[in-house]
Protein backbone atom coordinates (compact mmCIF):
# COMPACT_ATOMS: atom_id res chain seq x y z
CA UNK A 1 0.00 0.00 0.00
CA UNK A 2 0.70 3.78 -0.27
CA UNK A 3 2.38 5.37 2.41
CA UNK A 4 3.65 8.83 0.40
CA UNK A 5 0.89 11.37 -0.64
CA UNK A 6 2.48 11.13 -4.23
CA UNK A 7 2.22 7.86 -4.61
CA UNK A 8 -1.37 7.43 -3.33
CA UNK A 9 -2.10 9.60 -6.24
CA UNK A 10 -0.27 8.14 -9.08
CA UNK A 11 -2.53 4.86 -7.40
CA UNK A 12 -5.46 6.93 -7.38
CA UNK A 13 -4.49 8.27 -11.13
CA UNK A 14 -3.57 4.72 -12.40
CA UNK A 15 -7.05 3.19 -11.20
CA UNK A 16 -8.72 6.11 -13.01
CA UNK A 17 -6.93 5.31 -16.03
CA UNK A 18 -7.00 1.46 -15.92
CA UNK A 19 -10.89 1.77 -16.32
CA UNK A 20 -10.70 4.23 -19.16
CA UNK A 21 -8.52 2.85 -21.32
CA UNK A 22 -10.22 -1.26 -20.66
CA UNK A 23 -13.70 0.54 -21.62
CA UNK A 24 -12.04 2.14 -24.80
CA UNK A 25 -10.21 -1.48 -25.38
CA UNK A 26 -13.69 -3.06 -25.17
CA UNK A 27 -15.15 -1.25 -27.22
CA UNK A 28 -12.72 -1.49 -30.09
CA UNK A 29 -12.96 -5.20 -29.30
CA UNK A 30 -16.52 -4.76 -29.92
CA UNK A 31 -16.35 -2.96 -32.96
CA UNK A 32 -13.77 -5.11 -34.54
CA UNK A 33 -16.06 -7.84 -33.94
CA UNK A 34 -18.81 -6.46 -35.95
CA UNK A 35 -16.83 -5.94 -39.18
CA UNK A 36 -15.87 -9.46 -38.78
CA UNK A 37 -19.21 -11.12 -38.12
CA UNK A 38 -20.26 -9.06 -41.39
CA UNK A 39 -16.67 -10.11 -43.25
CA UNK A 40 -18.08 -13.94 -42.34
CA UNK A 41 -21.65 -13.50 -43.14
CA UNK A 42 -20.37 -11.92 -46.35
CA UNK A 43 -22.27 -8.59 -46.03
CA UNK A 44 -20.42 -5.85 -47.84
CA UNK A 45 -23.06 -2.88 -47.03
CA UNK A 46 -22.89 -3.68 -43.56
CA UNK A 47 -19.48 -4.84 -43.18
CA UNK A 48 -18.58 -1.21 -45.13
CA UNK A 49 -20.40 0.50 -42.11
CA UNK A 50 -18.86 -1.37 -39.70
CA UNK A 51 -15.60 -0.61 -40.89
CA UNK A 52 -16.53 3.16 -40.42
CA UNK A 53 -17.48 2.94 -37.02
CA UNK A 54 -14.52 0.90 -36.33
CA UNK A 55 -11.59 3.20 -37.76
CA UNK A 56 -13.03 6.03 -36.15
CA UNK A 57 -13.00 3.97 -32.51
CA UNK A 58 -9.20 2.39 -33.28
CA UNK A 59 -8.22 6.01 -34.41
CA UNK A 60 -9.27 7.44 -30.90
CA UNK A 61 -8.06 4.69 -29.22
CA UNK A 62 -4.61 5.29 -30.59
CA UNK A 63 -4.38 9.28 -30.07
CA UNK A 64 -5.96 8.51 -26.09
CA UNK A 65 -3.32 5.62 -26.16
CA UNK A 66 -5.74 2.74 -24.56
CA UNK A 67 -4.37 0.70 -28.29
CA UNK A 68 -0.74 1.29 -29.76
CA UNK A 69 -0.63 3.57 -32.92
CA UNK A 70 0.71 0.45 -35.02
CA UNK A 71 -1.56 -1.95 -33.83
CA UNK A 72 -4.27 0.25 -34.54
CA UNK A 73 -3.30 1.15 -38.18
CA UNK A 74 -2.68 -2.66 -39.03
CA UNK A 75 -5.89 -3.48 -37.52
CA UNK A 76 -7.53 -0.47 -39.81
CA UNK A 77 -5.62 -1.89 -42.87
CA UNK A 78 -6.31 -5.42 -42.90
CA UNK A 79 -9.95 -5.28 -42.40
CA UNK A 80 -10.17 -2.43 -45.00
CA UNK A 81 -8.39 -4.91 -47.28
CA UNK A 82 -10.85 -7.84 -46.54
CA UNK A 83 -13.84 -5.32 -46.90
CA UNK A 84 -12.39 -4.31 -50.39
CA UNK A 85 -11.89 -8.23 -51.19
CA UNK A 86 -15.67 -9.10 -50.55
CA UNK A 87 -16.29 -6.81 -52.80
CA UNK A 88 -13.88 -7.95 -55.53
CA UNK A 89 -14.86 -11.98 -54.87
CA UNK A 90 -18.44 -11.17 -56.59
Amino acid sequence: MANHPSAEKRNRQRIVRTARNRAITSTVRTLVKRVRTALHAKDKAAATTALKAATVALDKAATKGAVHSKAASRTISRLSAQVHRLDAAK
